[in-house]
Parts: structure tokens; C-alpha cells; sequence
């Protein structure tokens, strides 16, 4: 018998099995199709990004580490891994850009200059794809970031152009969204905050939400663009006080009605993300998801199936509120592959929701309002062991991409033939 025949087998077992618990599994399987998960292209070349020929990460309060060969040199390079990664994640996705991945022929445009003929190549590629695209103004690795404030700054003249930047970004994503007619979320995040305790807290907050209603100003249709703002605990040179606060931005999306961006990494460690969703998605329309794994901190380890990622999938999922949920991911992992980097993550969450779908709610939210709790614990239990692993493989099946670990033979095979390439003139290769 072979892989194809022993798959759909396993899933003809699966499928009668979970029907047992009153769980349609091809139901689970449509579901789970319709839902892009969009992809952080920085992770295919640490946050570098291409406004200059030796760009690189350069503070704002977050690190890249390791230096696995390969890297993407190119913008062209960094599309072929995307394209590499996507072919083996099942599902129509998205990618999510920085501003500093502008395509400029090497002729250095500032941050407050930049428009949207800069990343026509992108929209253009992302449509030959079937893609969307996400977007985010870049507001770290520049000399206007170097004294840890950008719309919060005291200086008029910082403030005024990371205002600019703003504008122009949403100006940007405002046009991807027109021409791919997909909505393309643009993401606010400033690494703005001190290293020690400050006296004044207020007047950094108050600055920042005008510089925000500056930027936001123009109104833009909802079918192009949706708005987000993103919080953080704390960063590298903002320990002890963030301007962009949690409490901050929360008020702030509210109160303006546009996203909330809700980065699994930006809490404390023993704050649970998926218990904020219902609350948030009780005020707001719609909210951003940025999946990571922080390991102690804001660590952006590769997405792995923890209890966390798999709570966060069932909230969304048995709250009913992925139509109003935008899923990315959020990492950069420089010291493995960094194509496996995008597949494991992104399998991941694909997974997680599957098993969210797979469960059998009806029943569970039965047992729930009848007060029989310890049917509810018992079957949650019973749960875990049923064979959702065969109904991943045949989704995997369908839509043509690799079985379990197979995926992993087609990226070494491209380390061999391109990444390799990347490193030694002479073509030579390197053991994987």
C-alpha cells in the first residue's frame, strides 16, 4: 500500500471515529482552508530589510541572533524562500512587510518618502501568488530611533517625521489592499520607552496619541485598509516603563475603532493572551493576532503546538471569532533554517486550530450549562488522544503539500541547490 492509500485510509478511521463524538471532520477541514495565516517576511533575513546594500537590525529594542547560512541577500532571494516555505504550508496565506523592505535600486529613500511605487514588486508578486499582504511602518534601526523615541518624542522635528512615516505606510497599505482586494492590516509598533523608572509618564502618552490621531487623520475605506496599534510589556532599553502600554492601547483602539494587536510575546509570562480575546472583541470590532513564542521575554522563538498556541486557538475558535481575527506570525529566528523557521510555525497554527475545530463543542457547551463540569473535564481529557494527526495528513494530502516530515527533505534539498549558493562562489555545497 502506499503513502497516498495508507493516508486516506487513516483518515476514513479518523473521520468514523470523531463522527462518534458528533465531530464532522471535513466540516473542521473547510473551516480551517479559510483562514490565511499571514507570514513575517523578516524572517527570512533577521530584520534586515533593503533600504541600504549592508542593512541589518540596528536596536529598537528587539534582537536577531544566530547566523545560519543562507540568509536572503535580496529581495528576490527573500520572495523565492517565501515562495519555498509557502509551498509546503497548506492553505491561501498572506505576507506580512516591513517598510524597510522597500524595493528603491539602491538609492537610499528615507523612511518619510516612501510610497507605494516602492513595493509595486510586492503587490505584483503577492498577485501572481494569490496573496494578501499585511504592512507595518518601520520605526526602529534609524538615526531618528537612536534616542529610544519616536512619536512620543520631545523633539518636534523626530516626532514630526516618524509622523510622516506613519502616513506614508498607511498610505501604502491603503493601496495594496485596493489593488489585491484583500484588506491589508497596518500595524503601529514603537519601541518608544525608558531603561529606568521616569518622572514624567504622562507626557510621553500624550504626545503619542496625538501623533497617532495625526496619522490616522485620513480616512481610508475599510475594504483596503484596517488599522491596528500593538503594545508591549517591555523591550531592550524600555525595562522599566513603555509608552505604548497594553492599558495604553487598549483605550486608544477603543476609542478610535480600529484593531488592537494582541503579540502573544508583549505580556507577562503568566498572562494568558487567549483570555483577553473575549474581553477585547467585547468593545472592538475586530483584533490582530501576532503569534510568537517568548521563551523568559520578547524572545520571538519559532511558533511551536504548546498549550498556549492550542488555548488561543480554541478561544478563537469556541468564541466564534476568527471572522473577526487576523492571524499572523511574529519571530525571526536566525539560527536554524530560516525557510523551516516559517513552515513550523505556520503548520503550527494551522494545526492548533484544526484541533480546536476537531473538538466537540456541542457537546461540551452542553455539559457546560447543565453544571456537569466533571463530564466536561472527562471528555476534554478523552480529547487529546484521538487521531487528529490522520486528519492533518489528508488535509496536507488535498491540497498537495508534504505528509509529516517530509516537508523537511524539500528544504534541505533547497539549502543544498540555492541557500548554499548564497555563501560559496564556487558553487560548492554544504552538508546538511
Amino acid at each position: 500500500m502506499d503513502s497516498t492509500c495508507q493516508t486516506e485510509k487513516a483518515y476514513k478511521l479518523a473521520q468514523e471515529h470523531y463522527a462518534v463524538w458528533g465531530v464532522d471532520t471535513e466540516a473542521a477541514l473547510k473551516n480551517i482552508y479559510q483562514i490565511p495565516i499571514s507570514l513575517p517576511c523578516w524572517q527570512g533575513d533577521d530584520v534586515g530589510g533593503f533600504e541600504t546594500p549592508d542593512a541589518k537590525l540596528n536596536g529598537g529594542g528587539i534582537q536577531a541572533t544566530g547566523n545560519y547560512p543562507g540568509k536572503a541577500r535580496t529581495i528576490a532571494e527573500l520572495r523565492a524562500d517565501l515562495d519555498k516555505a509557502l509551498s509546503l504550508i497548506p492553505g491561501q496565506h498572506r505576507v506580512n512587510l516591513h517598510a524597510c523592505y522597500l524595493e528603491n535600486d539602491n538609492k537610499f529613500v528615507d523612511r518619510n518618502e516612501i510610497t507605494v511605487e516602492y513595493f509595486q514588486s510586492w503587490i505584483d508578486w503577492a498577485k501572481s501568488g494569490g496573496l494578501g499582504l499585511d504592512f507595518n511602518p518601520t520605526f526602529f534601526s534609524h538615526p531618528k530611533a537612536d534616542e529610544g523615541f519616536t512619536l512620543s518624542s520631545l523633539d518636534d522635528n523626530i516626532r514630526q517625521f516618524w509622523i510622516e512615516h506613519g502616513i506614508a505606510c498607511r498610505r501604502i497599505a491603503a493601496e495594496m489592499g485596493k489593488q489585491l482586494g484583500s484588506p491589508c492590516v497596518c500595524n503601529v509598533w514603537i519601541p518608544d520607552g525608558y531603561k529606568d523608572t521616569p518622572i514624567d509618564r504622562r507626557g510621553p502618552r500624550q504626545r503619542l496619541s496625538q501623533s497617532l490621531d495625526t496619522i490616522f487623520a485620513e480616512k481610508f475605506s475599510r475594504e483596503h485598509l484596517l488599522d491596528s496599534v500593538e503594545s508591549k510589556l517591555f523591550g531592550i532599553g524600555s525595562e522599566s516603563y513603555v509608552v505604548g502600554s497594553h492599558d495604553f492601547y487598549l483605550g486608544y483602539a477603543i476609542s478610535r475603532r480600529i484593531l488592537l494587536c494582541l503579540d502573544t510575546g508583549h505580556y507577562h509570562p503568566t498572562e494568558q493572551v487567549a483570555d483577553k480575546i473575549s474581553s477585547v472583541l467585547t468593545y472592538l470590532d475586530e483584533i490582530l493576532l501576532h503569534v510568537s513564542r517568548a521563551v523568559r521575554w520578547d524572545s520571538d522563538h519559532v511558533v511551536t503546538l504548546s498549550d498556549e498556541l492550542l488555548s488561543l486557538a480554541e478561544e478563537l475558535v469556541r468564541g466564534n471569532f476568527l471572522e473577526r481575527t487576523h492571524i499572523g506570525l511574529d519571530y525571526f529566528d536566525g539560527s536554524i533554517n530560516r525557510i523551516a523557521a516559517w513552515v513550523i510555525g505556520a503548520r503550527n497554527m494551522i494545526k492548533a486550530l484544526l484541533l480546536a475545530f476537531l473538538q466537540p463543542l456541542e457537546q461540551l457547551r452542553t455539559l457546560e450549562s447543565e453544571g456537569d463540569f466533571t463530564a466536561r473535564l472527562a471528555l476534554l481529557e478523552e480529547y487529546r488522544t484521538l487521531p487528529a494527526g490522520a486528519v492533518w495528513d489528508y488535509y496536507c494530502l488535498k491540497h498537495n503539500v508534504p505528509i509529516g516530515s517530509a516537508w523537511l527533505d524539500e528544504v534541505r534539498a533547497y539549502e543544498k541547490s540555492v541557500l548554499a549558493r548564497r555563501i560559496y562562489s564556487d558553487d560548492s555545497q554544504i552538508e546538511i
